[in-house]
């Protein structure tokens, strides 16, 4: 009986997981600038921090990949919510004997030079696709985005309604013309900027799970008294 049950065990293991790579095969979504231009999300939580719930703010059939980095700055770390993609070989072995996970999002950890693993969170889509609104809230800064001398988009940093003592940064976007400081934004309907093209400036590391140079927008969540300076 002992012997029969190894068989079957490693039967099973063969059969899930084939050739036992350390990265599951990826059916990568169509490029997404034949999408534009993009409207409203559907309400859907990406990520969360404590009670603070992030929306996603690409409408879902212009998503091309879902990250998350590790950033310096004093970023906290973000749970987020779906299925890790490129999760190691144990985690998918005990997923597939135990379940969970299954379903909803799926999204990449990228890596980065320090801060915990998820303190970023990178959403991509083609540049000129529409952002909105991640949470409700205030704005309470818009601030040109320098890299080298020259300015790229803006970062723009959200009071949550429902967590005033955090501030939610938005970067990798053109903001909207219409978008002042003191504007309130809703989540999933506020239109906050466009998609802008990061890739002469920064080789992103979103691209290796994408058919485009992984262009994307990322939020990050910091506590409000940390971002009294850009």
């Amino acid at each position: 009986m002992i012997a029969v049950s190894i068989a079957l065990l490693v039967t099973f293991m063969l059969t899930a997981f084939g050739s036992g790579s350390s990265e599951p095969t990826q059916t990568r979504p169509a490029p997404a600038n034949r999408f534009l231009p993009a409207g409203q999300p559907r309400p859907q939580v990406v990520a969360l921090r404590g009670s603070l719930r992030l929306q996603l703010p690409i409408a879902q059939d212009r998503v091309t990949a879902i990250g998350y980095h590790a950033v310096g700055g004093g970023a906290l770390a973000l749970e987020p919510v779906g299925r890790q993609a490129n999760e190691g070989l144990f985690s998918r072995i005990a997923r597939k004997l135990f379940g969970g996970g299954e379903r909803g999002l799926t999204y990449y950890l990228l890596g980065g030079a320090e801060g915990t693993s998820t303190a970023a969170l990178d959403v991509g889509a083609a540049p000129g696709t529409d952002v909105y609104s991640p949470v409700d809230g205030t704005i309470v800064g818009i601030t040109p985005l320098t890299l080298r001398g020259q300015t790229y988009g803006a970062r723009i940093d959200i009071q949550p309604t429902s967590a005033p003592a955090l501030v939610v940064r938005v970067t990798h976007l053109r903001p909207d013309p219409a978008l002042t400081v003191g504007s309130s934004v809703a989540a999933s309907i506020s239109k906050i900027g466009t998609i802008i093209d990061f890739s002469e400036v920064e080789r992103q590391a979103l691209a290796r799970y994408t058919q485009d140079e992984g262009n994307h927008v990322s939020a990050e969540v910091h506590p409000a008294a940390t971002l009294a300076t850009p």
